[in-house]
C-alpha cells in the first residue's frame, strides 16, 4: 500500500499501538511466508492465560520447530495451490462467493477517499485479509500518510473486515493444511472479537 500525501500528526496511544501491532503481525504472516528472521522474532513472543495469549504463546513455540521451507509450504498450501489454495482469503469471495466484485469497489472507493493507492508491485486485489490489516494498521498509526479517529476507524473497520474477518479467521484455524497457521487463525479471530466488541462500546 503506498502512503498519502501527508500524515496525519495526531498521536498515538499504547493501546492503539498494540492494537496496531496485532494488525501488523497479521498482515505479515497473510502476506507471505515468514523467513528465518521473522521466525525468530515469532518465536521470541510470550503468552499469557488469555484465551489469546494462549494462542500466541503456541505461534511462538511452533515459530521455533519451524524452518522456511516448512513455512512456505505450508502457506503455498494454504493460500496458493495448484489453480487455488485451501483457503480465498478476500473479502469478495467470502462475502459473495465470487473474486473482485462489489466489496473490492467499495474498498477502492474508500481508498480514493482517504488518498491511498495500491502498490502497483503488488499483484493481489486490494481486499487481501492481509492487505486489510496492514490498511488497519496504518490509519491507526498514521503509517499510511493518514489516521483515523475511532468513529472513521470503526468505519472502515465494520466495512471491509468485521463482515467476513472472523469467518476466515476460523477457517484458518480449523484448516486441514494448517499447523503453524492454526494459531494465526486463532489469534486473528480473537483479535477481531475484541475489536468488534472495543468499538461496539466506544460507539
Amino acid at each position: 500500500m503506498t502512503k498519502a500525501a501527508a500524515a496525519d500528526a495526531t498521536a498515538v496511544t499504547d493501546e492503539d499501538r498494540l492494537r496496531a501491532d496485532f494488525y501488523v503481525l497479521l498482515s505479515l504472516l497473510l502476506t507471505k511466508a515468514p523467513d528465518q528472521a521473522m521466525l525468530d522474532q515469532i518465536a521470541a513472543l510470550d503468552g499469557d492465560k488469555s484465551e489469546l495469549g494462549q494462542g500466541i504463546a503456541l505461534l511462538a513455540h511452533l515459530a521455533a520447530s519451524f524452518t522456511p521451507d516448512d513455512a512456505a509450504r505450508e502457506y503455498n498450501a494454504l493460500f496458493i495451490g495448484l489453480g487455488r489454495g485451501e483457503l480465498l482469503p478476500y473479502a469478495s469471495y467470502y462475502l459473495t462467493g465470487f473474486l473482485n466484485e462489489k466489496p473490492l469497489a467499495l474498498l477502492r472507493d474508500h481508498m480514493a477517499k482517504l488518498g491511498l493507492e495500491r502498490d502497483p508491485q503488488v499483484k493481489e486485489p486490494e481486499d487481501h485479509i492481509a492487505a486489510l490489516c496492514e490498511m488497519m494498521a496504518g490509519l491507526i498509526t498514521g503509517d499510511l500518510g493518514v489516521s483515523l479517529d475511532v468513529a472513521d476507524q470503526h468505519a472502515f473497520f465494520n466495512t471491509h473486515l468485521a463482515t467476513w474477518a472472523g469467518h476466515f479467521f476460523t477457517d484458518l484455524e480449523g484448516a486441514k493444511g494448517a499447523k503453524l497457521y492454526a494459531p494465526v487463525g486463532t489469534i486473528g479471530r480473537l483479535f477481531i472479537e475484541i475489536e468488534i466488541e472495543a468499538f461496539r462500546l466506544d460507539g
